[in-house]
């Protein structure tokens, strides 16, 4: 399990990279541009991702602070 979440994460980083670093350098009625999306979905994709990450730990945290304001008394009943 552990072998194919590196190396899931070690593909991810390198198709990102070469999309991002080396692909504007390359032509693009290239074939090879055919293999990544547009270079707009380089910035929106990953602010989509933290976008979504931060809405979750913020809501994570509300609930937890929710919970833990209300009284002891009123847990129990």
């Amino acid at each position: 399990m552990g072998h194919g979440i590196f190396f899931l994460a070690t593909f991810v980083f390198l198709y990102y990279t070469i999309w991002t670093l080396i692909m504007p350098f390359v032509d693009t009625t290239h074939p090879i541009q055919n293999i990544f999306p547009p270079r707009e979905w380089a910035i929106r994709i990953p602010v989509m991702i933290l976008l979504l990450a931060a809405g979750i730990i913020g809501s994570f945290l509300g609930i937890v602070m929710v919970r833990s304001s209300t009284p002891r008394a009123t847990r129990q009943q």
